[in-house]
């Protein structure tokens, strides 16, 4: 564990003290900002006008699908961009620099590196959903409205971000150009989405339902709308097993071939 920490400490000093980390930072908070306010000043006048809005659903009259899941969505949508960004350099920038052959002649074993600069990432990611979260905080000071839904989405849009994180970091395993790493990671989290995107394609049932059951949106969908589900769960860290330890297994390959 000592080794894990000391490679995830290394990791996260290099996330928090880049002047990169802030940047983005920045300019996602811009964004959020910008968006949270069109919905949440879009709601308060249907809630101010509901009689007179015939066509308004109850899904636009209620804050958490009305300005919440949109505030959310956007935050999904800048991670697919940002941790590719940020994650790049964890090990394409090791070889290029040579470190990385340091690390692999060292007593640290490939797993150790992974879980390593993985849980470094993940802490990354969890202070850009916490950003994300302040906004549903100060409105909690004007309106009231359960925690819950909010919460479990918010942990949903987590998870998603910890499948991209495992695939990126295996992104960067493949090359010792971030470069190629940041377009190769970028393309991965975008084939997610895609899988569900072409299930209306397919007339065959059992395509359909493969397509459905290995589509990120389909699962996400439910934690988004607050509620938990099993099968959601265990595919999502199926796949965060399945990259993190074709990660390793690249790592591994590479101290062989040293």
């Amino acid at each position: 564990m000592r080794t894990i920490y000391v490679i995830f400490k290394k990791e996260m000093s290099g996330f928090f003290l880049s002047p990169l980390f802030y940047f983005m930072a920045f300019v996602m908070t811009a964004l959020l900002s910008i968006m949270f306010s069109i919905s949440l000043d879009k709601f308060a006048y249907l809630s101010a006008n509901a009689m007179m809005q015939f066509g308004t659903s109850l899904q636009q009259q209620n804050i958490h699908y009305a300005v919440f899941l949109p505030h959310l969505s956007m935050l999904n949508l800048l991670l697919i961009f940002l941790i590719p960004a940020f994650s790049m350099r964890l090990l394409a920038e090791e070889k290029k620099m040579r470190t990385f052959d340091l690390l692999l002649t060292s007593p640290v074993t490939s797993l150790q590196i992974v879980l390593g600069k993985y849980f470094a990432t993940l802490m990354m990611i969890l202070a850009l959903v916490a950003i994300a979260l302040i906004y549903p905080l100060v409105t909690r000071q004007m309106a009231s409205f359960p925690w819950a839904p909010t919460l479990i989405a918010a942990f949903g849009i987590f998870l998603v971000g910890a499948v991209y994180a495992a695939m990126d970091l295996f992104a960067s395993s493949l090359t010792e150009n971030p470069l190629i790493s940041f377009v190769l990671s970028i393309v991965f989290n975008l084939s997610l989405w895609f899988v569900g995107a072409i299930n209306e394609s397919f007339d065959s049932p059992v395509t359909k339902g493969f397509l459905e059951h290995i589509s990120i949106n389909n699962h996400l969908t439910g934690l988004i709308e607050g509620t938990v589900r099993t099968n959601g769960l265990v595919f999502l860290f199926s796949l965060i097993f399945l990259f993190c330890f074709l990660t390793e297994r690249v790592i591994e390959s590479s101290r062989w071939r040293a």
